[in-house]
């Protein structure tokens, strides 16, 4: 039954089963046909029964016993004459056997039957040693020695061929072993023969790793190995501890020794075909073949324990898993890599085609949703590893380690801030105009990351703890301090789109200011083109920044927002400010009067914190490039003309990007900054007219 295949055993376990009801049938259909028999010897009792009648029946039974005992007297010398007969008779059979016992030896090593023969010699040894002095004796044993010794050659010959398997190969060790053989030769054979039919194992395993030949599938490669190299380094195992028991711990150290070597090499084969295996997504075949591997060697108990082949098994499985982690973690990078060329490809496409792309909104959608089914498509394949009904999910590191630090923290938690460190990596790219970042990736990934603070990141974590069963034992990153990173990153991004957008438009305002000649300029008619231009960029920045922005909070305005806003220069407190200079006896040096007047005025805070909505990003962007505007009209010198130009350049500006701002005074203060700075660097500053300001910038 141990050697015989499964499908053989099936059919034994079937027929049995047959064999069983079939006795339980013929039981029932005996009780049921006696039935009426049983019940009536059950119905009679002693006490029913006549006492009288039964005393007179007694001696009628005690005849039948008198008979027997007067034949067995009669038949006593016959039976003790047929016990001697019998003895006789057993002992002539022996001698007979005895007798024939060299040509039953020879006739059984002519057929083959070497195991026959050995049982000959085993029952007659006994007592061909007890009476050798007998020269008849003497001349049986002599004779089966001599063909007993060629029955031990013929045995060596065939166990040095090593034509047949290992059973065929353990038989002709246990013969000899019965043939008085040394038993530690026959150890050394063994394990030498055992060593070369493995080794061919190994071999044709490793022409399969071989690059000319197509190499099969990692499962394939797996069931091979497991079959032929751990199946048969098995039955090695098996058949050594069963012929070889007597050794002792020496001989259980030389098999021990044994399979380690072998296990070793095989072992790093399987590895080398696993690597193999690290390129691809796939984990479904992957686990199928660590689990064949894991289990296979798993299968003894304890017949390797004392190897250590099954913990190696083990160890190889947790190394593929980790190499496995990082693989999943480079697709997760990778692909959100790929998501960003996307998205600046989209955003270059309307340039280049002169058609309009993909909305932000549906950009930020797609690269979210991108990212989270990969996030998903990861943990699934990951997840294979804890599968029930896989053998090595119940170790203690899938259960542990394999979820809390590997799944959790290595590829979910390490990829959230390998995404934040990427998206950060953008705001350190220092060049003209910003650098090569597109502005409006810069605003996407800000929203893309603040989204994840509020909800994505809260959302994964949840979703990896409930399917892998995080540990508490292990510690892990709190959910807090994930999204405190991402909120970070949020932030860092959003201020460098400001700064980004406000470098722009304050070099085309820097470029407008340093290229004209100030001093012998023409007379106002319009307002200069580089201001519409300002404004236009401004509301382009307003329309892409409320795409994925709130719209935030704004200050109360005045009563006379909208007059103010057309008549700022030409107010009480401009005139207050400008008239000394403009009036021949000037009661006061001018530029004492601004350094007084910036004394009781508002500091503004050009680089101050941004808010995640877009008054706050239009507010950081103006702050930055009338700022720009205020320092580079300070290094200029103005004509009375120029300073009229500047006059009409600011009022255009305070007409449009007072709505953007969080506090329309910001724009107030600064743009009153600028016409003051123009006429303290003009040697004749005759401001112009409100009235014909207004009427040039409406016509403008």
């Amino acid at each position: 039954r141990r050697e015989c295949p499964l499908a053989q055993l099936m059919d034994s376990e079937t027929d049995m089963v047959r064999q069983i009801r079939a006795l339980d049938s013929d039981m029932q259909t005996l009780v049921y046909e006696n039935y009426n028999k049983f019940i009536s010897a059950t119905a009679i009792s002693p006490s029913g029964m006549d006492s009288q009648c039964c005393l007179e029946d007694i001696p009628t039974v005690q005849e039948p016993h008198t008979d027997s005992a007067r034949i067995s007297a009669t038949l006593q010398d016959r039976h003790e004459r047929i016990t001697k007969l019998a003895g006789v008779h057993a002992l002539l059979r022996k001698l007979q056997f005895l007798f024939e016992l060299p040509s039953r030896l020879t006739k059984c090593v002519e057929l083959g039957a070497y195991g026959q023969a050995v049982r000959y010699q085993g029952r007659a040894q006994a007592v061909l040693q007890q009476y050798q002095h007998l020269p008849s004796f003497r001349a049986i044993q002599d004779d089966c020695q001599v063909i007993t010794a060629r029955l031990a050659q013929q045995l060596r010959q065939r166990f040095r061929e090593g034509g047949s398997g290992a059973p065929e190969q353990a038989e002709c060790v246990e013969l000899l072993l019965a043939l008085g053989e040394p038993a530690e030769e026959l150890c050394e054979e063994f394990l030498a023969h055992a060593r070369g039919r493995l080794e061919e194992e190994l071999r044709s395993l490793e022409a399969e790793l071989g690059p000319s030949p197509p190499a099969p599938d990692v499962l394939e490669f797996t069931d091979h190995g497991g079959s032929g190299f751990v199946g048969g380094l098995c039955q090695v195992a098996a058949a050594y501890q069963e012929l070889f028991a007597a050794q002792g711990p020496a001989g259980a150290e030389r098999l021990a020794a044994f399979a380690r070597e072998l296990g070793s090499r095989y072992f790093a084969l399987v590895e080398r075909r696993l690597a193999q295996e690290q390129g691809g997504g796939d984990n479904s075949l992957l686990v199928r073949a660590l689990d064949r591997f894991h289990r296979r060697l798993r299968a003894p108990g304890a017949l390797l324990a004392a190897v250590g082949l099954a913990e190696a098994a083990t160890e190889i499985v947790e190394r593929v898993a980790r190499e496995r982690l990082g693989h999943h973690l480079q697709g997760l990078r990778a692909a959100f890599l790929g998501c960003l060329t996307d998205v600046r490809q989209a955003l270059a496409a309307p340039r280049v085609a002169g058609k309009e792309g993909p909305g932000l909104a549906e950009l930020l959608a797609n690269v979210a949703s991108s990212i989270l089914s990969h996030i998903k498509a990861s943990l699934a394949a990951v997840h294979l590893f804890t599968a029930k009904e896989v053998s090595f999910s119940n170790k203690p590191y899938f259960r542990g380690e394999f979820c809390s630090q590997g799944v959790r923290e290595g590829l979910i938690v390490g990829f959230i801030r390998s995404m934040c460190q990427t998206a950060q990596s953008f705001c350190d790219s220092p060049g003209e105009k910003g650098g090569a970042t597109p502005p409006a990736l810069l605003l996407l990934l800000s929203r893309l990351c603040l989204d994840y603070e509020t909800a994505t990141i809260s959302y994964i974590l949840t979703l990896t703890d409930e399917q892998f069963l995080v540990q508490d034992q292990f510690p892990v990153t709190p959910v807090s301090t994930l999204c405190a990173e991402a909120r970070e990153t949020a932030r860092r991004l959003l201020t460098h789109y400001v700064k980004v957008q406000g470098l722009v438009i304050s070099q085309m305002l820097r470029k407008s200011v340093e290229t004209r000649d100030w001093l012998s300029t023409l007379e106002p008619r319009n307002v200069r083109a580089v201001m519409k231009r300002v404004v236009e960029d401004t509301t382009a920045i307003d329309v892409q920044v409320g795409l994925l922005y709130e719209e935030g909070v704004r200050k109360a305005q005045s009563s006379d927002s909208s007059k103010r806003t057309f008549s700022v220069y030409s107010s009480s407190r401009q005139q207050g400010r400008y008239a000394p200079s403009y009036t021949p006896s000037a009661p006061m040096d001018t530029n004492l009067l601004s350094n007084i007047q910036k004394l009781f005025s508002e500091r503004i805070d050009v680089f101050s914190p941004v808010e995640f909505n877009k008054v706050s990003v239009l507010t950081g962007i103006i702050k930055i490039s009338l700022k720009t505007l205020l320092e580079c009209v300070r290094l200029r010198t103005f004509g009375r003309v120029g300073l009229q130009q500047v006059q009409v350049d600011c009022h255009f500006l305070q007409l449009y990007l007072w709505r953007f701002v969080a506090d329309e005074e910001l724009v107030h203060l600064l743009l009153d900054e600028v016409v003051a700075s123009a006429a303290l660097r003009c040697p004749d500053p005759v401001p112009m007219e409100p009235s014909v300001v207004e009427v040039i910038c409406e016509r403008g």
